[in-house]
Formats: C-alpha cells, sequence, structure tokens
C-alpha cells in the first residue's frame, strides 16, 4: 500500500530542508511516518494480513535507523522533527 503520489508530494513540500530537497533524512522520515499510519489503519480492518504486517515491522525499522542517524549527527533537528511528527521516543 504505497502512499499516492500526490500525498507524498505534500509531505515531502511540508518538511523538506531546502528548495529541491527529496530525499534528505527528513523527508524520509515524514514519508516513512505516512505510510506507516496508511498502514496501520488498513492492519485494523484486516488483522490477518500478515504479509502487510511484516511490511509495517521494515518501515518501523527503518525509520528507526534514520531517526537514530539524525539523532547522532544533528540533536535539534532531531527534536524538532520528532515533535513535529508526533512521534514517541
Amino acid at each position: 500500500m504505497a502512499l499516492p503520489t500526490k500525498e507524498k508530494a505534500k509531505v515531502i513540500e511540508k518538511y523538506r530542508v531546502h528548495e529541491k530537497d527529496t530525499g534528505s533524512t527528513d523527508v524520509q522520515v515524514a514519508v516513512l511516518t505516512e505510510e506507516i499510519s496508511r498502514l496501520t489503519g488498513h492492519l485494523k480492518e484486516n488483522p490477518n494480513d500478515n504479509h502487510s504486517r511484516r511490511g509495517l515491522l521494515g518501515m518501523v525499522a527503518q525509520r528507526k535507523k534514520l531517526l537514530d542517524y539524525l539523532r547522532e549527527g544533528d540533536s535539534r533537528r532531531y527534536t524538532r522533527l520528532i515533535k513535529k511528527l508526533g512521534i514517541k521516543r
């Protein structure tokens, strides 16, 4: 269940660091967070969809790695992003 292109563009526009930014850590975390929330809703309606559950776990692990990388490199950006996305850490 990939994120539709228009919604992904909106997320990128909101979280980008500079004008041509499409792949910074902030943007990647924001896109993964949006995909995770959509997939979580899907799994609430379809609790036996184990293939999607496995994909969700992979996305959560990837987001954790990116957040750890950001925390090590720039803790201010990390805390700002966590607050903006509403992620508990």
